[in-house]
């Protein structure tokens, strides 16, 4: 059995980068502009608020605190509410070794980071989550990101070699962590695919389909892998989800098949064979009718633009989106 997470993070290049650390004293407010992608801040000593615009009240953050924005929202940290907010660009460009300093003093420190997320993978990790995910360091169960922050932190401090590039991928351990408390505490289970990977029916559903993406499956098949009837499985996996099992399937199929596009030289025959379709015109109305591309069309599309990285928000589960 595959675990569709890694699966998912891995075929579609979810990457982080952190940024500078945070010092401020006395009374300061910071603005940020909305982040391109999920964007993360811990608080690593003293105490600070948090504003996200749309969000109605501000968050109070202590020390071991940290929140995950899930939506690009311009926010502001701050000590106190009444300061004029002054714009982080100039303060993080001033930074010095790897700190950026706001206020007089040093009363709190803070780091943070983004995360990068192509068009698919926001879709799919991150469009049914609330816009801030607030992690509390007394939450019982938020020992593993209090884990992955202290490691973040100590290699930051680091001069060893790779010392940044291992806290980069310490951040995506912790998105990953923030992702599973967020599910593992939500009182109202959310839905899409992300939930799938907790309900007690989808998730061997999606595990046995990424396991075997080629295979010729059938609803019949899926529910046998998940232990429940055929009518259990179809109506769970669409509830939670939104697309039935097998459109599900078409839509992971039609991302291996871009993948290989963009990563290989093989024929679209051999792609077809490879992702589960038995000629290549299946795979090319498949393609077509789910990235709004030709698999032909759309590899003369990335030769022209010069790169390896798809379209954003080309392809996308069980339905279509105009392709660019």
């Amino acid at each position: 059995m595959v675990d569709p997470l890694e699966d998912v993070l891995a075929l579609l290049g979810a990457t982080s980068h952190v940024s500078a650390g945070l010092v401020g004293g006395g009374r300061w407010a910071v603005g940020f502009d909305p982040p391109a992608g999920a964007k993360f801040n811990a608080v690593r000593r003293g105490r600070c608020s948090l504003r996200v615009d749309g969000h109605a009240e501000p968050i109070n953050l202590g020390a071991g605190d940290c929140f995950l924005l899930t939506r690009p929202a311009a926010y502001t940290l701050f000590s106190d509410p009444d300061v004029p907010v002054q714009p982080a660009y100039p303060i993080f460009a001033a930074a010095t070794d790897g700190v950026a300093q706001v206020g007089d003093g040093d009363d709190v420190f803070l780091i943070g980071g983004a995360f990068t997320l192509g068009g698919r993978a926001r879709s799919l990790l991150l469009d049914n989550l609330p816009p801030v995910i607030h992690v509390p360091a007394d939450t019982p169960e938020a020992g593993t990101v209090q884990w992955a922050l202290g490691e973040i932190d100590a290699e930051l401090r680091s001069t060893r070699l790779g010392s940044h590039l291992v806290a980069e991928h310490l951040a995506l351990v912790l998105l990953i962590r923030v992702l599973r408390l967020h599910l593992a505490r939500d009182e109202q289970p959310t839905s899409g695919w992300l939930a799938g990977l907790t309900d007690p029916v989808v998730a061997p559903a999606l595990g046995a389909m990424h396991a075997r993406p080629a295979h010729a499956w059938t609803v019949d098949e899926v529910a046998r892998a998940a232990t429940v009837s055929r009518s259990t499985l179809a109506a769970r996996f669409k509830k939670v989800v939104g697309v039935g099992p097998l459109e599900y399937l078409t839509g992971w199929r039609i991302e291996l098949a871009a993948d290989r596009i963009r990563r290989s030289s093989d024929t679209v025959a051999t792609i077809a064979q490879a992702v589960g379709y038995g000629s290549e015109s299946a795979l090319s109305v498949a393609f077509k009718r789910t990235t709004g591309l030709s698999p032909r069309a759309y590899r003369t599309e990335l030769a022209k633009a010069g790169r390896n990285d798809v379209p954003e928000a080309t392809v996308t589960a069980g339905r279509a989106r105009p392709g660019r």
